[in-house]
């Protein structure tokens, strides 16, 4: 599994236009959080058994780039939460999950790879 960072306004832009073409997940972290912990863990240690290169996977570090955490909360027209999955296919989000309900299978459904 290859995280990509998901840093600016830009990497935003770029990351909508790539999903029209491929889907694409950015799951939000907090670093200081341990249910953000035990979540990222599980997507790691799932990803690529379930997922895989499917579906492009961005880390956004809420506490570093907060800012860019609301861009993607207004663009995509999600709640803010943390930790979140967010699925996006075609500009849109497809799937949004938070906390210790996010699943590597869940996305594999909605790519229609289940």
């Amino acid at each position: 599994m290859t995280w990509h960072p998901l840093t600016s306004a830009e990497e935003l832009d770029a990351l909508l236009t790539e999903s029209a073409t491929r889907p694409v997940a950015i799951f939000k972290h907090s670093t200081t959080c341990s249910i953000s912990a035990t979540a990222k863990n599980r997507l790691d240690r799932q990803w690529d058994g379930v997922v895989g290169e499917a579906v492009k996977l961005y880390y956004l570090d809420l506490h570093r780039y907060r800012p860019v955490s609301n861009e993607v909360a207004a663009r995509l027209r999600v709640v803010h939460e943390s930790p979140q999955l967010l699925l996006i296919q075609d500009g849109v989000c497809t799937y949004d999950a938070s906390h210790l309900g996010i699943r590597a299978e869940a996305v594999k459904e909605k790519v229609g790879k289940g």
